[in-house]
């Protein structure tokens, strides 16, 4: 619990990504952004769920670690695995591999595991949560999938697409109970979780 309402704790996002940064900004919460180090890559034989949710807390827990004794925080972790018949998909990178994702998965469904977790660095305890969202994607020829990424360059994005952004042309449907999950940070789930350990909410906004 928050030392007062009028004194919430320290709010503490652990990650680099500027869109989950751009999503906890809609919460108008006083934050601080810390960047894990961590090794991201999945173990031997893991489930995408397991691996999102492994390593969402895994940030939290090691930006955790870097916080005084004397303190406390609630620190935020998210990661996200996408699969496709099985499989993760990473981020392209490039805009070759973009496109050879993009014809794999057109007129198919993909599966985003948005895992999140919320760290009280006070007792070491943590809220997780694996937010599921599934996105059938258009059958768009090449020329049109071609002209999108060269237009939106989602090259940093798991699945090549934006649905924040023009990539919602692609997609046919989204199937998800937290629509921000699909973007990086399920705001949904986390104000759930804000809740729960007592961080007084909207008394807080900015």
């Amino acid at each position: 619990m928050p030392d007062s309402l009028d004194r919430p704790l320290r709010l503490i996002l652990a990650s680099s990504s500027r869109y989950r940064r751009e999503l906890l900004e809609r919460l108008r919460l006083p934050y601080e952004v810390i960047v894990p180090a961590i090794d991201e890559a999945p173990l031997a034989g893991e489930a995408p769920a397991a691996t999102a949710l492994r390593l969402a807390e895994a940030k939290a827990r090691a930006v955790a670690l870097g916080i005084d004794a004397g303190q406390r925080a609630l620190v935020i972790g998210s990661d996200q695995v996408a699969t496709f018949d099985g499989h993760p998909i990473g981020k392209p990178g490039t805009h070759e591999k973009a496109l050879a994702q993009l014809q794999a998965m057109r007129g198919r469904e993909v599966e985003f595991h948005s895992a999140l977790c919320l760290l009280d660095s006070g007792d070491g305890s943590a809220q997780v949560e694996d937010v599921v969202t599934r996105v059938r994607f258009r059958d768009l020829p090449d020329a049109e999938l071609d002209a999108y990424l060269r237009t939106e360059t989602p090259y940093d994005c798991a699945g090549s697409a934006k649905s924040e952004g023009l990539g919602i042309a692609l997609l046919d449907a989204i199937d998800s109970n937290d629509p921000t999950a699909l973007i990086g940070l399920p705001l949904i789930a986390l104000t759930r979780m804000l809740r729960s350990a007592g961080y007084p909410l909207l008394r807080g906004a900015r």
